[in-house]
């Protein structure tokens, strides 16, 4: 039995009768929701980093912290440009017509984004446990922090997108 596309529906996709536009919006409310959850995240943490060396223990810092102090912080700012970027794509594409650009440009800041947020979040782990206990414990944090970021946040998500499901919705 053929079933006919309803009027305006351009592209038919098993579970969904929406045309490429209304996928496109659906995509975009996705993202912009994502977006939220990370951008307030990465905020505060970008900004609780950029007081750290105006307190007093900060000059207790050797080399090698500072280094990792600065890579973080450099992380976080990236991580901040990036998931907010797409904000501004926005504004500068509003009304142009160009919604497809716009969803596959912010898909990919925000992939980079978190990618920096990961390597931050290790950092600070690196950062906090190396002045709370000592540098192995540090390292042993800032891997296991990396590692578990890894799974939870790529190596899951992208195993289980290859796992075949009927998603009704």
């Amino acid at each position: 039995m053929d079933i006919e596309h309803p009027a305006g529906v351009e592209r038919w996709d098993e579970n969904r009768r929406e045309s490429e536009a209304q996928r496109l919006v659906r995509n975009w409310s996705s993202l912009l929701q994502e977006l939220r959850v990370a951008q307030t995240g990465v905020q505060l943490l970008t900004g609780f980093l950029l007081i750290l060396p105006f307190y007093e223990q900060f000059g207790d810092l050797d080399s090698v912290m500072r280094g990792v102090y600065l890579a973080t912080v450099a992380g976080s700012i990236g991580a901040t440009v990036l998931l907010v970027a797409p904000v501004i794509l926005h504004r500068i594409l509003f009304r142009r017509h160009r919604l497809q650009t716009l969803v596959a440009t912010s898909h990919r800041y925000a992939m980079a984004g978190t990618l920096l947020l990961g390597i931050t979040l290790a950092g600070v782990a690196t950062i906090i446990f190396d002045a709370v206990i000592d540098r192995t414990f540090a390292w042993i944090a800032g891997g296991c922090t990396l590692s578990a970021l890894g799974v939870f946040w790529y190596a899951i998500p992208l195993l289980r997108r290859r796992t075949p499901e009927v998603d009704p919705y």
